[in-house]
This record gives C-alpha cells, structure tokens and sequence, in this order.
C-alpha cells in the first residue's frame, strides 16, 4: 500500500481562507485559527446586510423625495396618495433619481399630480 501524503490539500485551504481573511487587522489575517473565525463573522455579517441594504436604499430614495417635495411644498405621504389617484406607476427609486438629476420635470410631474 502506498503512503499518501495530505499536505498539499491541507496547505491550499489554509492558503484560501488566509487569502479570504486579507486586510483583516493583526492576527485576523495572519493565524489560521482567528481568520477562519473571522471570516465566519464577516460571512453572517455580509448576508445579513445583503438584506438590510435594499431596506436602506428605500429609506435613502424616501429621504430624498420628501426633502424635494417639501421644496415644492407639499410632503411625501399627500404626493403618494395624489399619485396613485392620478395611476401614475413610477416606484420610489425613479421618482428619487428624478427629483436630483431633472428638477425641472420633477417639478412638473408634481404640479400635475397636484
């Protein structure tokens, strides 16, 4: 029977995870052990916040409309309500991109709901 050696196996997975654990600080990117704790953390925290991001973004575009609106003076909950009245269908991210690349049509699309 003929001896099989692992250490090439074992050396290219600790190779991969320290690669992972780069720009971590002090023994989180340098030892095995604390980088592959580290990663763990850094996994759950970056599927978590995968999640957690879309619900920041639509506080972002909500943000930015209400502080437009409130420019052409009315607020976000009555814009909501006239919009769906007219059945004017553009979600919160155009309506966001809208009121800071074009004011001008912005501006319009309010007076029309209006």
């Amino acid at each position: 029977m003929t001896r099989i050696k692992r250490g090439v196996a074992a050396s290219k997975r600790r190779k991969n995870l320290l690669k992972r654990a780069k720009g971590f600080e002090n023994r989180r990117s340098t030892n095995f052990v604390a980088a592959r704790e580290a990663l763990l953390h850094a996994d759950k925290y970056a599927y978590r916040d995968r999640r957690n991001k879309k619900r920041d973004m639509r506080a972002l575009w909500l943000i930015r409309l209400n502080a437009a609106l409130r420019d052409n003076g009315t607020t976000y909950s009555k814009f909501a309500g006239a919009l769906k009245k007219a059945k004017i269908n553009l979600n919160r991210k155009t309506l966001s991109e809208l009121a800071i690349k074009s004011p001008e049509a912005f501006e319009a699309l309010v007076k029309q709901v209006k």
